[in-house]
């Protein structure tokens, strides 16, 4: 794995690189968190009465990724990744609760392909460009700065439910 914090030259770059490494930082710290446990582990509700698990995170970090970027921001029709019995519409909060045979491998390859592919959207537009999704108008600036923001504030959700787990701490 890469290390972890963008680079002093990359925040010193403007403002769209500085973002999308502060971003890519962010995916890295949880695809660690969610690292080294056996899918039993992950599907551990740890940190009671919550039901949220790493695997169910993972999950609605990809979502994320793939909503923003191919829905939100380029006006692509592309549904969602996860929708099960319990959520058929693809209600994207049903990603939390996987079904039993979906392991932390394979929702890793996907939230890390999701957000390659969100990547190559951002890094081909500019910061100031707006694009309308169901939910109103968002500039990718405002985009990117969200997920800033929502990666962290689920990383805190992470740290408390691993190191319930098997005691790994934060960074």
């Amino acid at each position: 794995m890469t290390d972890l914090w963008p680079k002093d030259e990359v925040a010193a770059e403007d403002e769209h690189a500085t973002l999308l490494a502060f971003l890519g930082h962010q995916r890295q710290f949880l695809i660690r968190k969610a690292s080294g446990l056996t899918d039993e582990q992950v599907r551990t509700a740890s940190c009671l009465p919550s039901d949220l698990t790493l695997l169910g995170l993972v999950r609605h970090a990809a979502e994320a990724e793939r909503f923003w970027a191919k829905t939100a921001f380029a006006g692509l029709d592309v549904g969602h990744l996860y929708a099960h019995e319990a959520h058929p519409d693809g209600d994207p909060d049903g990603d939390f609760y996987p079904p039993a045979d979906t392991t932390m491998d394979e929702t890793l390859t996907v939230l890390i392909a999701e957000a390659a592919e969100a990547d190559a959207i951002y890094r081909a537009a500019s910061l100031d460009d707006i694009e309308r999704s169901e939910r109103g108008f968002y500039s990718l600036r405002w985009i990117l700065v969200h997920l800033i923001e929502e990666y962290a504030r689920h990383l805190g959700h992470a740290d408390l439910i691993r190191e319930a787990i098997d005691g790994q701490t934060g960074e």
